[in-house]
């Protein structure tokens, strides 16, 4: 399994905002640069993000992106599943029929409770705490 690009710049781009002053906004043209993102691939990455109800936005002189809610309470988990969906490292462990071994399987087990760890960690890291990590 690997993240998508997509989602790597969702969480650069989170990671940005998280860094800020609370109510703080940035200029999604700040974050491209700073962050190294295209700013046409952002520009979907902010409206997906909005969407799922991650960050405000607003237009004009004193417009911008800023959290939807403090960086404390939103997680690496919402905003990876904001943008690739569910995680999940095979097709069997959110569906043991697409496994010819089917409740036999010896690996699917495996896979599930990796799966299970993985989740555990992205939703129980906020963004809060990973900015503090970093500091």
């Amino acid at each position: 399994m690997q993240i998508t690009r997509q989602a790597d710049y969702a969480l650069r781009a989170m990671y940005y905002l998280a860094k800020l002053e609370p109510n703080q906004r940035a200029a999604t043209s700040q974050i491209a640069e700073e962050q190294r993102i295209p700013p046409s691939f952002l520009a979907k990455i902010i409206s997906q993000l909005s969407i799922a109800g991650l960050i405000h936005t607003s237009r004009g002189a004193h417009g911008g992106v800023t959290l939807a809610r403090p960086a404390e309470e939103i997680t690496i988990l919402e905003v990876v599943e904001a943008i690739d969906g569910p995680i999940a490292l095979n097709e069997c462990t959110y569906s043991k029929d697409a496994c010819p071994f089917g409740e036999d399987c010896p690996i699917r087990p495996l896979w599930c409770e990796a799966q299970d760890q993985l989740v555990e960690k992205l939703r129980t890291t906020t963004f809060g705490a990973f900015v503090k990590a970093a500091a």
